[in-house]
């Protein structure tokens, strides 16, 4: 009969600093009729889209910032 040791190791969720880690990105949405503008880089280049938005329909007022910003597990200490 053989014997078997279990370990469990704990990992905590970070942000993705790596180099080759996905960029952050901002895009913002319409809370009135739910369009979005294409994420971007540049957080202003993002609510330039909404300013755009709303000159095209002056009765959308309320407006949701999306981030996307990428996350890993980093390995904790073995128990």
């Amino acid at each position: 009969m053989t014997r078997a040791i279990y370990r469990f190791r704990g990992f905590q969720l970070i942000p993705d600093t790596e180099p080759d880690a996905e960029p952050l990105t901002f895009a913002m949405q319409c809370a009135v009729c739910e369009e979005t503008g294409e994420p971007k880089e540049d957080q202003a280049a993002a609510h330039a889209w909404a300013s755009g938005h709303l000159k095209a329909n002056p009765e959308h007022f309320t407006y949701r910032e999306i981030t996307t910003r990428p996350c890993r597990f980093e390995p904790g200490a073995w128990q």
